[in-house]
């Protein structure tokens, strides 16, 4: 008898480590298309013409600053951004010149992570975000966003009511 409430237990522990609509191992892809909203031309977009975000310093629960972090949140959701611009190291860059960047979440609130994005300073293809099953309903969550070329991006997270926006400047190697 006891090996059957044990099982139960376990069984009900693990169904809520793990969403059942997904397989084991699904990729979750969130996709958006991209439109010109700026009046800026479609030129290489630097610091000065992009509206970069900062970093807030606002860390994510459970997380300790470290140098070198550069937290932006809210009461919902964090992020760590990286500096900018964006400079890609050649293991990022795909062979169609996409640019795909791990971008590290925190969901303060229970529920599935949704990345969307436009570029800001031309019409570009969409944006894609991989966003990995398996890390539980709330807490970090591992990303990858494709940014299909260079350029000003705003990226937005979602999770239920929470949501973040930031934008980004990424340049292609070897450009100021």
């Amino acid at each position: 008898m006891i090996r059957i409430v044990l099982a139960v237990a376990l069984t009900v522990i693990l169904a809520g480590c793990f969403d059942s609509s997904e397989e084991d191992g699904a990729k979750q892809t969130s996709v958006v298309r991209t439109t010109t909203t700026s009046s800026m031309p479609a030129s290489k977009a630097t610091v000065e013409s992009c509206p970069v975000t900062r970093p807030n310093g606002d860390v994510p629960p459970g997380e300790t600053v470290s140098p070198g972090s550069r937290y932006l949140g809210n009461d919902g959701l964090w992020t760590d951004l990286y500096p900018n611009p964006l400079r890609p190291r050649p293991e990022d860059i795909h062979k169609d010149g996409s640019i795909e960047i791990k971008v590290p979440w925190w969901r303060g609130v229970s529920g599935r992570l949704t990345i969307v994005g436009r570029r800001l300073d031309a019409s570009a293809p969409p944006l894609s975000a991989w966003i990995p099953t398996g890390y539980g309903r709330k807490g970090f969550q591992s990303t990858a966003i494709t940014f299909p070329t260079s350029g000003c991006w705003e990226v937005t997270g979602s999770v239920g009511d929470a949501s973040l926006t930031f934008v980004s400047l990424i340049v292609e190697p070897g450009e100021k």
